[in-house]
């Protein structure tokens, strides 16, 4: 018997992969960072494979090294490099990395040395984000270090890319800004030498509703997961992760009763609470208090009171609920329960951080669907 669990849709991912990559004529990356989004790395990494994805994506270099580990030979990109990292080893897992200063690619000629074998490389853009990424007027110099390098031999140039900010708001000003500085990068690399084979700006939102921006490469993120990066509209996809547990305890109360720590909800009649053993130790955001939609039996209820670090309360009313029940925070919703995007929107965030959230070693994760891993 189960207390509480994170349950993952493998071929919802799957699925959700093959629609996205039969919007495109380009190459398809999942991001599979963050334990893919919560969702477990290593078997959303093998359904986003079995959807027809070509490449995967993650943040850190050990996160690519897990996956190499895992048996996985797809091209992989990694992205988020401090300076004195192992670089070498991903160098010699066929990783490719990513630079977006010449320090970086002296870094990457040493660890290519190191490795006995050139390092694979993506240069970054910073086209208006202005987070990672060169700068356009540090462009040309980072060009000018990576031409270098590849003519030595220790690196070859197979990639060219940048972020956008904006594009999950259709028809902001800045997406069509960040292409336009897209398109003179490549310019200035071309001119520079350089003419990597994956040039690639689109996240979830622009595979979506920007065609214009797909170039050789897209990068999908939370759409495989099937939660839509873009208001309004699901494009058909198919939410993988359901978070529930089994209510632990009920009681009748008063009319009057304070509930939970600060005492910040009033029963305002006679009513039954029912206690969930999930808090914020598991993934409930603190900011859903009072807030984050649960259903339980046939009704759904916000959390009455404040969230603690294991368990909530929903004030269920008259509802016929009883130890063993099930209480189901999030879903696909196809069933009445609320959705990651009902959560987002009562806890005043987005649903890529709702998903994120339920990583906890407490709460185990078991898989459902036909992909095996």
């Amino acid at each position: 018997m189960w207390q509480a669990e994170v349950r993952v849709d493998l071929d919802a991912i799957r699925d959700n992969v093959a629609l996205l990559r039969a919007r495109t004529s380009a190459e398809v990356l999942v991001a599979v960072k963050a334990d893919g989004y919560g969702h477990g790395m290593v078997p959303s990494a093998r359904a986003a494979l079995a959807g027809g994805a070509t490449w995967l994506g993650v943040a850190t270099l050990d996160e690519a090294l897990t996956l190499r580990r895992a048996g996985i030979e797809a091209p992989v990109l990694a992205w988020l490099l401090s300076p004195g990292l192992p670089l070498h080893e991903g160098v010699a897992a066929g990783v490719e990395l990513s630079a977006a200063t010449p320090a970086m690619i002296d870094e990457l000629v040493t660890a290519a040395r190191q490795a006995g074998s050139p390092a694979r490389v993506h240069l970054k853009l910073d086209t208006g984000l202005a987070r990672g990424g060169a700068t356009p007027d540090e462009w040309p110099i980072l060009l000018e270090a990576a031409a270098k390098a590849q003519a030595g031999g220790d690196l070859e140039v197979t990639g060219v890319w940048s972020h956008f900010a904006c594009a999950d708001v259709p028809g902001h000003e800045s997406v069509d800004r960040q292409l336009a500085a897209f398109h003179e990068g490549l310019e200035v690399a071309a001119r520079s030498g350089l003419t990597p084979r994956h040039r690639h700006i689109a996240n979830s939102a622009a595979t979506l509703i920007r065609p214009d921006a797909h170039f050789d490469l897209v990068r999908i993120g939370v759409a495989a997961y099937g939660l839509s990066p873009v208001s309004g509209d699901t494009f058909g996809l198919r939410p993988a992760m359901t978070a529930r547990a089994r209510v632990m305890i009920t009681k009748r109360v008063p009319a009057g009763q304070g509930v939970s720590y600060g005492l910040t909800y009033t029963t305002p009649r006679e009513t039954t609470l029912a206690v969930v053993p999930l808090g914020y130790g598991d993934g409930v955001p603190r900011h859903a208090s009072n807030a984050g939609p649960v259903r339980i039996g046939g009704t759904v209820a916000p959390i009455a009171g404040r969230v603690c670090m294991d368990q909530i309360v929903v004030d269920v009313g008259d509802e016929p609920v009883v130890a063993g029940d099930v209480a189901t925070l999030f879903g696909p919703g196809t069933g009445g329960e609320p959705t990651a995007d009902d959560w987002a929107a009562a806890t005043g965030t987005i649903n890529y951080e709702i998903v994120t959230r339920f990583g906890s070693s407490r709460v185990p994760r078991h898989y459902d669907g036909e992909i095996t891993w």
